[in-house]
């Protein structure tokens, strides 16, 4: 019995991966009767067996025990998430941008600005309402985190449902530059939140220390896109061009994780900005970027899968008892939401774009999740007990917007016409029953 658990605790790792990608495919047929995104799914089934559900068991291997154990699988989510941006960053061709390219860039700084603009506002109002719990730096840095739109989820939509057209088109440049502004918003915010803190601000840490991010990560991804490119001439073979692109986004989501000082200022990367470059310079320069997307598409679904269901497992459902975190979540959701709408509206408005677009647009950009994660850790890391409550507050909105921003994407892109209705199949059983009963099919 004793080497029985030992080699069970043993395959325990392996055991939880398993658990999880059939935990999420079962789920995902659930909430299909639902009419709801299997992405939906996938966070529901993490949650499911996650510490606060079958976690709480405590048999490892069944369940996820505790947030470390699920936070334990970073390095999944990491390479997973560097995928979802290589696969946006394919979505950068020259010759559509030279269409979209000026109102994706008009809008996707206007809506993340906006988002800021009201959920500082709003959050500065209830400061002065409540005090105590709300203070003047975790308003300021609440602004900030607004302006991130998760890249992963948006994209999953539009891959399971095929979406194609003028709204999916625009919306996949907005949620990319969504990355690069919000890097410099909260570089900016973050500093005069712990000049607030401290009574002294830094230039370095508000304006270069962003920049250089930003430019190195461009550079970066650069770098490895063009040797991407020319090492793939170097073979014919299909399976092996998809190894090697396995390849060379795992060596970039490695090298975007480093971090180093050059005189004084403090460089990293953001794996999002480097592997979304990465992908961009690839589909440019090779001929034939399609063949090999479509083939890493097919690859790195379980990889996808595996990476939601560990973002439910790592939801932290106990901050639901905290009254106050609750309260000032549901102003930073409503705040937020508004001003990505309206942001989004405008900047629509402003560009003349159709009014399918322009009432849908902002609604698609309501999901987050993995970079204001980051930003938020980075709060909690430096702020003592203001990051603390930051933390609690965002993973709140995560929670929220990750259960419904899917669903809500999903409708306006339904709405706009990118999503189109699915034929119905005259072999399909419940469609022969309507129609021998005399009723219209779906």
């Amino acid at each position: 019995m004793e080497q029985l658990l030992q080699s069970l605790e043993e395959a325990s790792v392996l055991l939880s991966v398993g658990i999880a990608l059939t935990a999420g495919l079962l789920m995902s047929r659930v909430v299909k009767k639902f009419g709801m995104p299997a992405v939906t799914g996938y966070l529901l089934a993490g949650i499911l067996i996650g510490p606060f559900c079958l976690g709480r068991l405590g048999v490892s291997g069944i369940g996820f025990t505790s947030l470390e154990n699920a936070e334990s699988f970073g390095v999944l989510s990491d390479l997973a998430l560097g995928f979802i941006a290589f696969a946006i960053g394919n979505e950068f061709r020259l010759k559509d941008l030279k269409e979209t390219g000026k109102a994706a860039t008009l809008i996707g700084i206007l809506q993340a600005l906006t988002a800021t603009v009201c959920v500082d506002g709003a959050l500065i109002a209830l400061h002065y309402a409540v005090g105590g719990r709300l203070s003047m730096p975790v308003a300021v840095t609440l602004g900030a985190i607004a302006t991130a739109t998760a890249p992963a989820a948006t994209l999953m939509v539009v891959k399971q449902y095929k979406a194609k057209g003028k709204l999916t088109s625009l919306l996949l440049p907005i949620v990319a530059l969504d990355d690069a502004v919000g890097l410099v918003v909260f570089a900016a915010s973050f500093g005069i939140a712990r000049a607030m803190q401290s009574g002294a601000a830094s230039v370095v840490s508000i304006l270069v220390e962003p920049l250089a991010e930003i430019v190195g990560s461009l550079l970066l991804g650069l770098l490895m896109g063009l040797v991407f490119s020319y090492a793939e001439r170097l073979f014919t073979s299909g399976s092996k061009r998809l190894c090697l692109a396995v390849t060379v986004v795992t060596v970039t989501v490695a090298l975007s994780s480093l971090r180093f000082t050059v005189g004084g200022v403090s460089v990293g990367f953001s794996s999002l900005l480097v592997c979304m470059m990465l992908g961009t310079v690839f589909c440019n320069v090779c001929d034939f970027s399609a063949d090999i997307m479509e083939r890493a598409d097919k690859w790195t679904m379980p990889i996808y899968i595996l990476f939601f269901v560990l973002s439910g497992a790592e939801l932290d459902l106990s901050i639901l008892k905290d009254g106050i975190v609750v309260l000032i979540g549901a102003v930073y959701i409503i705040a937020r939401s508004l001003g990505k709408f309206f942001g989004a509206y405008f900047g629509c408005k402003a560009m003349k774009l159709e009014k399918k677009i322009t009432n849908n647009l902002g609604i698609t950009l309501l999901p987050q999740a993995g970079v204001a994660l980051g930003m938020c850790m980075t709060a909690a890391a430096k702020l003592g007990e203001d990051g603390q409550i930051i933390r609690s507050i965002v993973l709140f909105g995560v929670l929220i917007y990750e259960l419904v921003g899917p669903t809500l994407t999903k409708g306006a892109l339904m709405r706009a016409g990118d999503i189109s209705p699915r034929p119905v199949n005259p072999n399909d059983k419940s469609e022969r029953q309507k129609k021998a009963k005399g009723l219209p099919s779906a």
